[in-house]
């Protein structure tokens, strides 16, 4: 059993790509970020070359995997304790992640041995949940406006709503917002709700891998919020993801922000699994 390590997309995606598309929804980042690095180039989400791994179990099949784009944190697929332990126990002490984002139990077992091993001080970023779409229900009352398609024009607003969308989450200004914007606008990933030709919302919408689409990011400026935009706008992409032959929608809640995760359960997403975003500081 072992942790086998590339910086190579193509590489990863052939020995861990199966695994990852056996379970979609679970593994949605690790699967739209990897396409990402395909289509777009490994400086998609910054300067740095990303770093990818698959664990072998027992027979040498592969039982987890990782993604990490620097400087963001290590992303995990869920993982035994023991192929945790492993990764935090061979991971560079010269490029030490900021932090991890997994399921419960994985990222606190990758922490705990990264902790035993660092001494690096470990806390709670956000705590997340996973939504799954079922029977999509349109906003009752429907907002004022309509959506449409972000396009190149709107390029300079779209960066400036990533940047605040992050500070929104507890973070810094979204690292290399520009490149993501180019990207999706690409493909026709962002979506504006616009009430009489000005933009109030945001929803963005995932390449569709395996069959699955991620809603992401969902923003709305602070003085348009409570008017129900967010919904409109989220319902329009995930509708429109489905049209386009996704057959699962899924997306990703800040379990502090009660507003948001009911806005989403009244448009037909339910609850799957949690997931919590931890800091590490050496």
């Amino acid at each position: 059993m072992a942790w086998n390590l590339t910086d190579d997309v193509e590489t990863f995606e052939a020995a861990a790509g199966g695994f990852l598309r056996s379970r979609p929804a679970e593994h949605t980042v690790l699967l739209t970020v990897t396409a990402t690095l395909r289509e777009s180039g490994t400086t998609a989400f910054g300067d740095e070359p990303p770093h990818f791994g698959w664990w072998t179990g027992a027979g040498g099949a592969v039982g987890g995997a990782f993604v990490r784009t620097p400087p963001r944190p290590l992303l995990l697929s869920p993982l035994s304790a023991d192929a945790a332990a492993s990764l935090a126990g061979l991971w560079d002490t010269a490029e030490p992640p900021p932090g991890v984002t997994a399921d419960l139990a994985t990222a606190w077992a990758f922490a705990d041995a990264w902790r035993d091993r660092t001494g690096a001080t470990v806390s709670v970023h956000r705590n997340i949940r996973l939504y799954r779409l079922g029977a999509l229900r349109q906003p009752d009352p429907m907002p004022a406006g309509r959506v449409r398609t972000g396009t190149a024009t709107d390029r300079e607003l779209l960066v400036r709503w990533f940047h605040a969308f992050s500070v929104d989450l507890g973070g810094r200004e979204f690292v290399n917002a520009d490149r993501q914007v180019v990207d999706r606008i690409g493909y026709g990933g962002l979506s504006l709700w616009e009430v009489d030709g000005t933009p109030v919302s945001l929803a963005g919408i995932s390449r569709t891998v395996a069959g699955t689409a991620r809603v992401s990011p969902v923003y709305t400026p602070a003085d348009l919020r409570g008017r129900g935009y967010a919904g409109a706008a989220t319902a329009a992409v995930s509708r429109a993801a489905l049209d386009a032959g996704a057959e699962e929608v899924v997306l990703f809640t800040d379990l502090a922000n009660p507003t948001s995760n009911a806005l989403y359960r009244r448009i037909g997403y339910e609850p799957v699994v949690d997931r919590v975003a931890l800091d590490f500081d050496l």
